[in-house]
């Protein structure tokens, strides 16, 4: 490590202002900063110093991703060994190709093929997303020249996670650049996006490929096999067909088609854990959100409809369904989009709850609405918290009157 710290302050001059690659520096910096501590300080009278920075902030998220990927991995390879297994499709992949190479049963019992399928599916994507995004992010940084921020940390690790695993790469890479580009950076990059960039992504492509991101043959790692998700078949069936097909306990764990990362709420819950005793994540939106759909799919549960087959789906099938949970605790949370006073944050969350539902159940034909429920939180962010502050500065007025 002393070997690269006296490398780096070596060739810094030739970055700095006046240097031959002066306009590389956030380049430079980017790789400076990445592996160690950045040694400037404020100069002046105030320092105020705060105990989280947000190279801190963004490693704390990826860190209550682990048990989110770790499902992940072992539920891609479990879909797909099981529909093997079935006879419904065979392991033509280059990815069940390697798994054979190194002599692993394809099994829906082998542990560690299942998530060795899954690393191998997740790899591509994740290559793509980081490749494609932190180009886009170096090119806008240089132009400013200004320093490359972590932000993008977390973009690149969320979205993999909410894709599915069968989604061409090109198509990864073309949705991870409207994220980027048009999500945050011409708005001025990390801090001043009022869109989740990972979450702009994924609906870029949804309204551009519909067929290809919500169809029923991308959800399994198996090239043309057709398997929907659950929320399609409580769409058509509602519970009834849901509780056929599934088991609430294998959804709540994560043992169902889906994207990457959105099907496991057990482990959507311990990240949510983790960024609340770290003080990332404010649990008013998690805990607002979580109330408000709860209550108002328990009033659509009550009332039922003899058209609709998406009232008859009980409050606790919603909650473990779909990109609910992982949105919850890793999408509405963000504290960039998100709203920032304590009551707005109530707002916030309740607004995203009953969006989602609603979405769900009045306008079936799109059962997700997760993540249109959380850009519509994320647009009026902005707007709740400054009629919060309004009422607040009247609150504290009349008091002095």
């Amino acid at each position: 490590m002393k070997f690269l710290r006296s490398t780096l302050d070596r060739i810094e001059p030739h970055f700095a202002k006046g240097g031959k690659l002066e306009k590389y520096y956030p380049i430079y910096e980017m790789i400076d900063t990445f592996i160690y501590t950045p040694d400037k300080v404020t100069q002046g009278r105030t320092h105020i110093k705060d105990a989280l920075d947000l190279k801190r902030m963004m490693t704390k998220v990826v860190l209550a991703l682990i048990p989110v990927l770790f499902v992940s991995f072992y539920n891609v390879g479990l879909q797909a060994t099981r529909a093997i297994e079935a006879g419904e499709a065979i392991p033509s992949t280059w990815q069940f190709h390697f798994v054979q190479f190194l002599n692993l049963n394809l099994a829906s019992s082998s542990l560690w093929s299942n998530i060795l399928i899954g690393i191998l599916y997740f790899i591509p994507i994740f290559l793509v997303t980081q490749l494609v995004g932190g180009f886009w992010e170096v090119l806008f940084a240089t132009v400013r020249k200004h320093e490359i921020n972590e932000g993008f940390l977390v973009t690149g690790a969320l979205f993999p996670l909410i894709v599915p695993p069968n989604i061409p790469l090109w198509q990864v890479a073309l949705g991870i650049s409207f994220g980027v580009v048009l999500g945050k950076e011409v708005f001025g990059g990390t801090g001043r996006n009022f869109l989740n960039p990972a979450l702009t992504a994924r609906a870029f492509l949804f309204f551009a490929y519909p067929a290809q991101i919500s169809g029923e043959k991308v959800w399994t790692a198996i090239d043309g096999l057709t398997s929907a998700t659950p929320l399609s078949v409580a769409s058509s069936g509602g519970q009834v067909a849901l509780e056929q097909h599934y088991h609430w306990i294998d959804a709540f764990l994560g043992f169902i088609p889906g994207s990457f990362g959105e099907t496991s709420a057990l482990a959507c819950l311990l990240g949510a854990i983790f960024l609340i005793w770290a003080g990332i994540a404010s649990w008013r939106i998690m805990v607002g959100t979580v109330i408000a759909a709860t209550a108002l799919s328990f009033f659509f549960y009550s009332v039922g409809s003899a058209t609709n087959p998406m009232f008859s789906v009980s409050p606790l099938w919603h909650l473990v369904l779909g990109g609910f949970a992982f949105g919850v605790v890793f999408m509405a949370t963000d504290p960039v989009s998100a709203a920032m006073t304590q009551t707005g944050q109530w707002i916030y969350g309740v607004l995203i709850g009953i969006l989602v539902i609603l979405v769900r159940v009045v306008n079936h034909a799109y059962p997700e609405g997760m993540m249109l429920a959380i850009l519509l939180g994320n647009v009026c962010a902005p707007l709740i918290d400054y009629y919060v502050v309004r009422a607040t500065i009247r609150k504290r007025i009349k008091r002095h009157v």
